[in-house]
């Protein structure tokens, strides 16, 4: 029907100029941010997982960083350890040179200042910062009370992602026999009591061995942690990549596609407004 009122064919051109133009406007926005889903609107629930998805992605990046610091701690906590057992091996040596009925008292006396020198040396070694924070022992504390607490280690990014390592637990005995001299017992402990010291020293070295072997354990679980963490943040950044990506064989085809649907449908258009004027050449 040829009306001056309504165009029909015009109102459809329209419509499709509209709709290829919004096409490739979202084609072009995909192929510049490298983005699929740019908005909301876009892909309303894979906005969401992948939002909850970069969320976990970013909490895992910091929980890898925690793992790294966990285990130069362990490192220096090892390095302690290795040094207190040095500390502790050649007083086990002193004592039992001191012991031997060949050690005249003079000697005795001679072994008893390297004695006592690396004695207070191990106080030293045993009370190593690491940044700022007491690794194993608070001087100043009296008793069981020196002992630090078990460490945690945020290893992941959910708040039971939490491991605890205990390299502690073979120090129960060390402060009383090693690092438990009193001054005075420390005066004459080779001169007089070389026997007992062979024993404390003994138990002194089995104690920071075994504290070795609980910092390795740590270390070792973190990381096997950390190799976890690097798999799983690789395989979540995937998945929130095939969700946000564009693809862009797709979106180039998908741009082509729009183009050529608004190049035909503008054409159309203009076609269809000249039907008001083969009206209009019908009363002329």
């Amino acid at each position: 029907m040829l009306s001056v009122h309504t165009n029909s064919a015009s109102l459809s051109a329209q419509n499709a100029v509209t709709r290829a133009s919004r096409a490739n406007t979202t084609s072009a926005t995909r192929l510049s941010t490298g983005y699929r889903v740019n908005s909301a609107m876009d892909d309303a629930a894979g906005l969401q997982i992948a939002t909850r998805l970069s969320a976990q992605s970013s909490g895992m990046t910091v929980a890898m960083r925690n793992i790294q610091n966990g285990i130069s701690l362990m490192q220096v906590a090892d390095t302690v350890a290795g040094s207190m057992v040095d500390a502790f091996s050649r007083m086990h040596d002193l004592a039992i040179q001191a012991a031997d009925a060949s050690t005249t008292q003079a000697d005795k006396t001679a072994l008893q200042g390297e004695f006592v020198a690396l004695f207070w040396h191990a106080w030293d070694v045993v009370a190593t910062t690491y940044n700022g924070e007491s690794l194993y022992v608070d001087t100043g504390a009296a008793g069981s009370d020196k002992l630090m607490q078990p460490l945690k280690f945020q290893i992941g990014d959910s708040s039971s992602d939490v491991l605890t390592g205990d390299i502690r637990s073979s120090l129960l005995n060390t402060l009383g026999v090693g690092l438990a001299y009193s001054n005075s017992q420390l005066e004459d402990v080779l001169t007089s009591h070389a026997s007992d010291a062979i024993e404390n020293m003994s138990e002194a070295i089995n104690a920071w061995a075994g504290v070795r072997s609980a910092t390795g354990a740590v270390s070792n679980t973190l990381e096997h942690a950390y190799n976890n963490l690097a798999t799983m943040l690789s395989n979540t950044q995937a998945a929130t990549g095939r969700i946000m990506d564009t693809d862009y064989a797709t979106e180039s085809a998908n741009a082509t596609s729009s183009q050529m649907l608004m190049q035909a449908s503008t054409s159309m258009l203009k076609q269809s407004n000249s039907t008001v004027q083969l009206t209009l050449s019908l009363i002329s």
